[in-house]
């Protein structure tokens, strides 16, 4: 037998001399190339197989361990994952961004320049796909033996570029050059279904007995990517599916010379894994997203039984080895595709079956807005996945007699409960089935898992009040600190230790110090740095200097009205009108900076987002205004330019209407770079409030109750509008044409929809006290002493929002980990 080990532990070194040898033989015998003819991106992948070898080593030996102690492993099935950039990331995980950087010195190159090269790995919306990518980080630091599942898409989230101040879309081709990180492993090949029909018939043993046939059939390639824990040597695993036609020609077009109908059906094929939506908060229901989503869960089922197979003759222990999480109700199919296995497949009972299941799976809701919860119509289901629909109408039957022996002959109650909703065409609601299919439920935050409770899925936590749960967010200490912000980092890691990298309850050590002048200078050195280096970002993109004084006040996220950009520009607006009448008052200057793409079919929000520009190309170019004002719409929002832009920020503004954001994530982030936070009482605001303490942020706005009541109540906005005169002075510019050339016709949508459209996210209702409470911002900022300690203090009690703590609280309460 061959014998594989390696020769000591020569995949651990990664000295400087060690590295600067690998890169050199990577350069010569991998990519072909030699001093002379190398590229800048040539060095980069060169850089990046070093880093990788240094990968390899510990992914085996991790993936060896698992199954030498025959584990229990977590899959996180997510249509989602933004992963962002890896070199940097793997380079802090492993310890050796130092060693790299001496040896690319040696080398006669720049890392940092290195960095720039690698295109983001945006395969995701916004905060679901970094979210999980969080969660990958923090499950590797923990070792927790834990699996990513998704779609290796060939475009990710579009590239966003500005014309004439409208977003307009072109694909972001992200493996243009390849992707250096990860390994195709073509032995793992899985047959996916679709279409066909179901046929019955009577086993030996007298059963009735399905399968489904006459199906077509795409294949699933898997892609591995490896994920590196914290200063340890476990490197878990991000599997990507590719989807691969099962014939090459259809010889009945090739031979009649039809060569370009010879390669359509691949054409078609591979098209389940050619892009990713760009609508994560409204539902459409498209055949192609339905076939990804079978696609992701066929797959990844197979896979996972195919490993569990290795150790196991039978499933009795499924849910002892596996644990199944659904990132929101994208992968919800995996309930019914894990029954028809055990069932058709395997030949379980369907009692024993759903037992398996239901132990196995758990799900995680991430929004409460109606229009982004799934609901499959019948007719498609039944044309795509015919056997699942059936599955799907037998675990709703059985979930209504359930509900039958709590409600007896209650009709409401069992409309309200059934996974199959009545309309016209009747649909399938993916909520429901994850619920009634899952033996945990979960939010992400606690306002959010308590609206799930009294709200969204009231009748079924009273029927079930044991299964739901809340796990708050969290964000990776890693990358949002450590490899984001090195100037504060080392200005945290000087006053109290690095301990904070793997256990971030650790910053609360800073707050004896918070007062500290030593330490509030050290804060501000640290953020003129990272002012520094996006004001290089803002002038590349606009050609503009920015006042590194000025107060850096920012919102970046996805574009969509209940996260009330608008509002924020309303406050921009009347700023502007502030100085343009008082033009020799004492104003502290702001930088106002947005970033965040709106989904290509979203009309209102590619307004606001013309708007913004609209309103930056009037305020940054009125001479009256100076540099007491500035605003810039950054474009192409990605990871990689969220840290630019976080570390840098002065002002977090999370002002989302109360009951409307799940969690968020940007305001963990903005909080732990040392910004204050402007926001709601909603998603995680709330438990950021209860950590830091209600004097050091900024609270406006309505409550949850309080929206829900006015709207009870009657809500006009029109009163508003002609009550509050700066708010009829902003309005009326907007609609007049001042900041459209003259031309009313261009914003009057957005006054419409606030005046006549019933204002549903509650701007004006909230503008006054938003206004306000910048005012309180403005005053304070002067005073850079009491806004260090505030700063310092948010840093110091972001201890809770570690991604590490909330996948501790899943592997203990959801996944039974030991």
């Amino acid at each position: 037998m061959v014998n594989f080990a390696l020769s000591g532990q020569e995949y651990l070194r990664g000295d400087a001399k060690y590295l600067k040898q690998s890169i050199i033989e990577h350069l010569f015998y991998t990519i072909g190339k030699d001093k002379y003819t190398a590229t800048k991106r040539d060095i980069f992948y060169a850089v990046s197989f070093a880093v990788r070898d240094q990968l390899i080593g510990r992914w085996i030996k991790t993936q060896q361990q698992y199954y030498d102690s025959d584990v229990k492993r977590v899959y996180y099935l997510s249509m989602e994952f933004l992963m962002g950039r890896t070199l940097c990331n793997s380079l802090v995980n492993l310890n050796l961004l130092d060693n790299c950087r001496k040896a690319l010195h040696d080398l006669g190159c720049d890392l940092d320049q290195l960095f720039e090269m690698e295109y983001d790995a945006g395969l995701g919306n916004g905060g679901l796909g970094r979210l999980a990518a969080c969660f990958l980080d923090s499950m590797a630091t923990l070792c927790i033996p834990g699996y990513g599942y998704g779609i290796r898409y060939d475009y990710g989230i579009f590239t966003q570029k500005i014309q004439d101040g409208y977003q307009v879309e072109s694909p972001d081709n992200w493996l243009r050059y390849g992707n250096p990180w990860e390994l195709c492993r073509s032995e793992y090949l899985y047959p996916v279904q679709y279409y066909g029909k179901v046929i019955q018939y009577t086993d030996t043993e007298g059963r009735l007995r399905c399968e489904w046939v006459d199906t077509a059939e795409v294949m699933a390639v898997a892609h591995d990517t490896p994920i590196p824990g914290y200063g340890n040597d476990t490197v878990n695993t991000l599997r990507l599916w590719q989807a691969k036609s099962t014939r090459g020609f259809d010889f009945a077009y090739f031979n009649h010379g039809d060569y370009v109908r010879a390669v359509e059906d691949i054409s078609l094929t591979e098209n389940i894994s050619r892009v990713l939506y760009p609508n994560d908060n409204i539902f459409e229901g498209k055949e192609l997203r339905l076939k990804q989503e079978y696609f992701l869960v066929s797959a990844t089922i197979q896979d996972i039984l195919r490993r569990y197979r290795k150790g196991h003759a039978h499933f009795d222990k499924l849910s002892d080895k596996v644990a199944i999480q659904l990132n929101d109700t994208h992968p919800a199919l995996a309930i019914a595709e894990l029954m028809r296995v055990l069932v058709d497949k395997e030949e379980l009972s369907w009692e024993k079956a759903w037992q398996i299941t239901t132990a196995t799976c758990a799900y995680t809701n991430h929004t409460i807005l109606p229009e982004a919860i799934e609901r499959w119509p019948l007719p498609l289901l039944e044309k795509v996945l015919p056997r699942h629909l059936q599955i799907i109408f037998e675990i709703n039957r059985r979930w209504l007699k359930e509900v039958d022996r709590h409600y007896p002959a209650d009709i409401s109650k069992q409309r309200a409960l059934s996974i199959i909703e009545e309309t016209t065409p009747k649909r399938v609601n993916m909520a429901h089935l994850s619920i009634v299919g899952s033996h945990k439920i979960n939010g992400v935050s606690a306002l959010h898992s308590e609206l799930l409770k009294q709200n969204v899925f009231h009748d079924f936590w009273q029927v079930e009040p044991s299964k739901f749960t809340n796990k708050t967010n969290g964000i990776t200490p890693r990358r949002w600190l450590k490899e984001c912000n090195p100037w504060l980092s080392d200005v945290i890691s000087k006053a109290i230790s690095d301990q904070w990298v793997t256990d971030l309850d650790q910053l609360q050590k800073l707050k004896p110090f918070v007062q500290d002048a030593g330490l509030q200078e050290a804060f501000w050195n640290a953020k003129r740095a990272n002012k520094e280096s996006l004001s290089r970002v803002i002038y590349t993109m606009h050609e503009m200097r920015v006042d590194l004084n000025s107060m850096f006040d920012c919102q970046v996220k996805r574009i969509h009205e209940y996260k009330r950009q608008l509002l924020n520009l309303l406050n921009v607006i009347h700023l502007y009108n502030q100085i343009k009448d008082n033009p020799h008052r004492d104003f502290t200057p702001r930088t106002v900076i947005f970033a965040g793409k709106a989904a290509p079919g979203y009309f209102m929000a590619k307004l606001i987002i013309k708007l913004i520009n609209s309103v930056a190309n009037v305020v940054n170019h009125d001479p009256d205004i100076r540099e007491l004002l500035r605003v810039f719409f950054l474009t192409n929002y990605r990871v990689t330019l969220a840290e630019e832009i976080i570390p840098a920020a002065d002002l977090s503004e999370q002002i989302s209407t109360a009951g409307t954001e799940a969690s968020g994530t940007g305001n963990m982030k903005f909080a732990l770079n040392g910004a204050l936070t402007m926001g709601t009482l909603d998603g995680a605001n709330i438990e950021i409030l209860e950590e830091v303490g209600e004097q050091n942020i900024f609270i406006f706005g309505m409550k949850t109750d309080e929206v829900s009541q006015l709207k009870t109540n009657g809500y006009h906005p029109w009163d508003y509008y002609h009550g509050n005169q700066d708010l009829k002075r902003i309005l009326d510019m907007i609609g007049n044409g001042y900041f459209s050339g003259g031309d009313a016709s261009v914003f009057k949508p957005i006054v419409n929809s606030l005046l006549d459209g019933g204002d549903h996210y509650c701007l004006l209702a909230d503008f006054a006290s938003y206004i306000a409470r910048q005012q309180e911002v403005s005053v304070l900022f002067k005073d850079r002493k009491s806004w260090a300690q505030k700063a310092l203090t948010n840093i110091a009690s972001m201890g809770k929002f570690s991604s590490d703590r909330t996948i501790r609280e899943y592997a203990k309460e959801i996944w039974r980990l030991d």
